[in-house]
């Protein structure tokens, strides 16, 4: 891969040459890493939205994540827990638990992509988000939300009032 060398310009960055766009999605994967560093308080939803977009919606496989908050809501860990198939993924609420107990988090926001570019969650989604806020619940975890990417659009359950 080319390397990049941004030129810090007008607020932004002004770069030369030609790239293509897996450069340039590596390059903004790296900008981003060192905006949402340990301590980031995530209060934002549509800065988490977007970081969740960016990280997730260039996969042609399905991936469930998890991010791990403190009970500032301030992030701890953002975690690519499973992959799946063009159109399915497997998630066991007893890992998402067993990792949230090692990161000592308060709270979680989950998300995966549908490789299909389109955002709406399935049954399958409403029904396993709702066995990992009762898996948590029981350890004292709150699920904050779960975010469907597809393509350029998120579709998040918090929002939509399904949690």
């Amino acid at each position: 891969m080319k390397q990049f060398k941004p030129v810090r310009a007008c607020n932004g960055y002004e770069i030369e040459g030609c790239f293509s766009r897996e450069e340039i999605v590596a390059f903004a994967l790296k900008l981003v890493g060192r905006k949402f560093r340990r301590g980031v308080n995530l209060t934002s939803s549509d800065v988490v939205k977007n970081y969740l977009k960016l990280k997730l919606a260039t996969y042609e496989h399905e991936v469930f994540c998890a991010v791990f908050l403190d009970a500032q809501h301030k992030l701890v860990r953002y975690e690519e827990m499973f992959q799946g198939t063009i159109d399915g993924c497997a998630v066991y609420p007893r890992e998402v638990v067993k990792r949230a107990l090692s990161h000592n988090a308060a709270a979680v926001i989950f998300a995966h992509n549908h490789p299909s570019g389109y955002p709406e969650p399935s049954q399958a989604d409403k029904a396993i988000t709702n066995r990992l806020q009762a898996a948590l619940a029981s350890v004292d975890i709150r699920v904050l939300d779960h975010c469907v990417i597809g393509g350029d659009e998120v579709v998040s359950f918090a929002e939509r009032g399904l949690l």
